[in-house]
């Protein structure tokens, strides 16, 4: 069984996150839902950092992937 997966980008290629979706949520629900809690984080404490989100994500389902970045195709 294949998992939907969302790229978090960010402005350094450091801070590129990469989450898996919950079943019960498609693409768009899913980029909206997220979009929602990363605000919610970023208002609540300007110097969030990433495990902030991560653990609100982890909480409605949403699960943090490892992944190797590869090299710029430009």
């Amino acid at each position: 069984m294949n998992k939907k997966a969302m790229v978090l980008p960010a402005a350094k290629a450091t801070g590129i996150r990469l989450v898996s979706l919950p079943e019960d949520f498609d693409e768009r629900e899913a980029y909206r839902f997220v979009t929602g809690l990363i605000t919610r984080v970023e208002e609540a404490d300007p110097g969030y950092e990433w495990e902030d989100i991560a653990l609100l994500l982890e909480e409605h389902g949403f699960e943090a992937i490892d992944f190797a970045l590869g090299p710029a195709l430009d």
